[in-house]
């Protein structure tokens, strides 16, 4: 008869000298434990970490033990799937012998390729946005291929902002039309300005003054005024 608690002491024991800083008993019974599995680091010093616990089932190796990853670093939810269905596997292969170094060295083989898999996923995300710089470079450079669609588009936003300018333009041309009006339109609007000229007049009196300069030389004018024959137009051709 399989004596399942000494195997596991046994495995226990084993499992603790040969990962000595990453190994924590969590629990006695049942017997539970964590080991933290750390890929080999990658060219920019990138690693790949999970920390597995592993709980002893009544008759383990016979039966597989539980599993669970207990943490992890660098690792994204695909990758820890299929960590966990790696696990599946090697546990079936192994059933009926201690497993342990096993599950946690083909998990640790798993990181360093997952470890690959990140430089990779990172380059080919820098591509990814200089592919996206150089193409908005293009459009910058080139502007956007006309085609039927775009210029239908751009023509009907023209003609709307054409038609918004005029409509703002003609707005602003009667706004000033009701502040500057024309002499006419200030009569019309204004009857006081009809008699204005007679109310100065009435209120100089005799007042007002004359510039008679401006007649001092017309009494040297020789004018036929008294000549029915006499056109002022004649003067200057007599002159000639």
């Amino acid at each position: 008869m399989t004596d399942y608690a000494e195997e596991q002491r046994n495995e226990l024991e084993a499992i603790e000298s040969i990962y000595p800083d990453s190994f924590t008993v969590l629990s006695d019974e049942p017997i539970s434990f964590t080991i933290t599995v750390t890929s080999d680091a990658g060219e920019n010093d990138e690693i790949a970490e999970a920390t597995l616990k592993f709980t002893y089932v009544e008759k383990y190796p016979d039966e597989p033990p539980e599993w669970e990853i207990f943490s992890r670093e660098n690792l994204e939810d695909g990758d820890e799937e299929e960590i966990l269905t790696l696990l599946q596997q090697q546990a079936e292969e192994n059933l009926g012998m201690v497993m342990i170094f096993s599950l946690v060295t083909a998990v640790q083989e798993k990181l360093n390729e997952m470890v690959d898999q990140i430089k990779n996923r990172r380059e080919e995300e820098k591509l990814r946005q200089e592919r996206e710089a150089e193409e908005a470079e293009k459009v910058t450079f080139q502007g956007t291929v006309v085609n039927i669609e775009n210029f239908l588009a751009w023509k009907a936003r023209f003609e709307l902002e054409v038609a918004e300018i005029r409509q703002k333009r003609q707005k602003d041309e009667e706004q000033a039309g009701k502040l500057k009006l024309t002499g006419k339109q200030l009569f019309e609007t204004d009857h006081n300005l009809d008699t204005s000229d007679i109310q100065f007049l009435e209120e100089a009196g005799n007042n007002v003054e004359v510039d008679e300069s401006l007649f001092q030389d017309i009494e040297d004018l020789d004018l036929d005024e008294d000549d029915p024959d006499f056109n002022p137009l004649d003067m200057g051709s007599d002159e000639d």
